[in-house]
């Protein structure tokens, strides 16, 4: 394992416990198991904690990883943003779609069904973030096997 794919489990890797002890806490204490009432709008509890959690691990994922997974990306710190928002927004919508398939169809209780697509998650976002949001260009990859 080199050390960008160990620094990206690492710091994945905590950033998925802090947002699961996050949801856990929002699903079962915050919200008590019941419904998010905006008055617009009424939010199922595992997607109203699925939103709490996700809110923290934005910024401190997006932290982690320019800082110390992909801290040899020379993109602009607004550009790796942008484009970790992208990321971001693509991981919600994906771990939304299966939290809501998980829990609504196939009856399966929140807290796993969010372990379970929070596996599916990881390594789409790795992936991701990998070939897009900290891409090193060809110039960076050189010079840095280079010395």
């Amino acid at each position: 394992m080199d050390q960008q794919t160990f620094r990206y489990a690492a710091c994945g890797g905590t950033n998925v416990f802090v947002g699961f002890v996050i949801y856990t806490i929002s699903f079962k204490f915050i919200l008590k198991e019941e419904n998010l009432h905006l008055g617009f709008y009424a939010f199922k509890p595992h997607v109203a904690a699925l939103f709490i959690a996700s809110g923290f691990n934005f910024c401190f994922g997006f932290f982690l990883m320019k800082y110390v997974v992909f801290s040899n990306s020379m993109l602009r710190g607004r550009v790796q943003l942008f484009r970790y928002l992208v990321n971001f927004l693509f991981s919600l919508m994906l771990n939304y779609i299966l939290l809501k398939v998980f829990v609504e169809r196939l009856h399966i209780y929140p807290i796993p069904a969010q372990v379970m697509t929070t596996c599916v998650v990881i390594l789409t976002s790795y992936l991701f973030q990998k070939h897009y949001t900290f891409r090193a260009s060809e110039n960076e990859k050189s010079e840095e096997a280079t010395g």
